[in-house]
């Protein structure tokens, strides 16, 4: 086998690699904008690949929303590493972290359709990165009840389902989910406390 025989695999390992990038920010960009209604066919072609190409790396259209998703996934985990692990209060770094989320989710309803059905369904093995996702969050339970500033009755398993409804409010559109945050924060806080009403909103009129 020659040199260039050797070589050609590579070459095209990393042409299938460079492929799947570009379908996968095609994918964001698409679904952050559009939403589902996107066709694999623009996809393929705003990539600039074939539609083979496409359906090698996805077989379905599903599929690609759930590979978005890991990527997803894994951003917030960054971010809660980058921004929220070392806050002095765990509690605060909850709320930015909710935050966060409910921020990506809103800017990428597709994503948060696939939080509310992923967190909130047992059915499949969970990816890699909803594993990583999952332990950043039980972990920051357990800092938060040794700091005295999350109810010890709490478990990961109720941020989950935060998580979870924090999606459902977002894809829904069924209320502020900033205020969701609040109050959820306010129920899982040692200090307890309804959060303050929205400036200006009609509290009669809400009731």
């Amino acid at each position: 086998m020659s040199v260039a025989d050797e070589r050609q695999p590579k070459r095209q390992r990393a042409d299938a690699e460079r492929n799947r990038a570009k379908i996968l920010a095609t994918a964001r960009r698409l679904f952050s904008t559009r939403g589902e209604a996107v066709n694999m066919d623009e996809v393929a072609r705003r990539a600039g690949v074939g539609v083979g190409t496409l359906y090698r790396h996805f077989p379905t259209k599903e599929a690609l929303v759930r590979a978005t998703a890991q990527q997803r996934f894994a951003d917030i985990v960054a971010y809660y590493r980058a921004q929220c692990r070392d806050t002095a209060d765990p509690l605060a770094a909850m709320t930015e972290l909710l935050r966060h989320i409910g921020e990506v989710e809103s800017r990428d309803l597709v994503f948060s359709r696939v939080v509310e059905s992923t967190l909130g369904s047992d059915t499949g093995p969970p990816d890699e990165f909803r594993t990583a996702f999952e332990a950043e969050l039980m972990e920051l339970v357990d800092r938060g009840q040794a700091a005295g500033r999350i109810r010890e009755d709490i478990a990961g398993a109720d941020l989950l389902s935060v998580t979870c409804g924090l999606a459902a409010v977002v894809h829904r559109g069924s209320g502020d989910w900033r205020r969701y945050i609040d109050i959820v924060v306010a129920g899982l806080s040692t200090t307890g406390g309804w959060p303050a009403a929205p400036a200006g909103r009609d509290d009669a009129a809400a009731r």
